[in-house]
């Protein structure tokens, strides 16, 4: 591969936060990632070392969320401690959960929805606090029918206002309905245009119910992230996929089922970007091997057969644990 093609392909990528902000999360295998411990110091010290090896290949982009535990603020540190100008790193954030595990790795409860006005009003607060001139997409953190956020008329208002003071507004999606709201989204307008500008949903071999709606999106103008594309790590060396087609398919190709996962969503025509939770210097190296891996018709067609029933998917992943 070319170094203009690598380039750009790399510039497609995304680093989330999600596993390295707070100390456990629902991925296989997690509990392993941090050998230096999961003090609030030592993992800002994990979460600033990865940030530093994505920056050095050429990654230009970082999300994060306010339930994501300090996630925000090991990210505004870093790029304060590299003396990055705004809009050298593309910065996203989330509202919507609350983070409410004590930095305990048992706790009952890690994270809190709420898709109020008064969440909204006081977590935009906080992330502009945080993140400063740096932040550039909010979201709606997992929008969903059972939370009501895309019929409440203030919320949308709200995100209007803010919208016009600069910030682009998009919407994270989960559960097996992301392609109704994804299609909900697209019709709301303020202004005379349409609110949201950015949809990230979970794509992945497994999971690609929302696939036509987030076709639809892409149609439309909308930036298309795809997130969540090792499902949890079940799309990994260490997951249970690894003994089915997807993981079959890698081993004739040569390379880790991660990668596959990622060169396969890279594939995906409507897709813009693609959010890495890369949690280890490792992982992210591996990872990035799916930029190079060309995957042909016949291969992407053979794959179509590991997608799974979206109830069934979404069923599963509720039953992963934090660790």
């Amino acid at each position: 591969m070319g170094t203009e093609r690598r380039e750009e392909m790399r510039g497609r990528l995304v680093l989330g936060t999600a596993a390295l902000g707070r100390p456990a999360y629902m991925t296989l295998g997690h509990a392993g990632d941090f050998p230096e411990g999961r003090t609030p110091e030592a993992m800002e010290r994990h979460a600033h070392a990865i940030f530093d090896a994505a920056y050095a290949v050429g990654l230009r982009a970082l999300d994060t969320a306010r339930s994501y535990g300090r996630g925000e603020a090991f990210v505004r540190s870093w790029l304060d401690a590299r003396g990055l100008q705004p809009g050298a790193v593309r910065v996203s954030s989330k509202w919507g959960y609350r983070y409410v595990g004590g930095w305990q790795l048992e706790a009952d409860k890690h994270e809190v929805k709420d898709h109020s006005l008064a969440a909204l009003r006081a977590q935009l607060q906080e992330s502009r606090d945080t993140l400063g001139p740096y932040l550039g997409l909010y979201q709606i953190h997992s929008a969903t029918k059972e939370s009501g956020v895309l019929d409440d008329e203030a919320v949308l208002d709200e995100l209007a206002r803010a919208r016009d003071e600069g910030l682009q507004i998009g919407l994270s999606t989960s559960g097996p309905a992301q392609a109704e709201i994804v299609r909900r989204a697209l019709r709301i307008r303020r202004g005379g245009t349409p609110l949201f500008r950015a949809v990230q949903s979970t794509w992945n071999l497994l999971e690609r119910s929302s696939e036509e709606a987030l076709r639809e999106a892409h149609e439309a103008g909308c930036t298309v992230l795809l997130k969540e594309v090792f499902a949890n790590g079940r799309l990994s060396p260490r997951g249970d996929a690894a003994t089915g087609t997807a993981g079959t398919t890698a081993r004739e190709l040569g390379v880790g089922l991660d990668v596959l996962a990622v060169a396969a969503a890279l594939a995906q025509p409507f897709a813009d970007s693609v959010v890495l939770g890369s949690a280890t210097i490792d992982q992210l190296h591996s990872h990035l091997a799916g930029t190079e891996l060309h995957l042909p018709p016949d291969v992407l067609e053979r794959l179509g057969v590991v997608r799974e029933d979206a109830f069934a998917y979404w069923q599963r992943r509720a039953s992963i644990p934090w660790s």
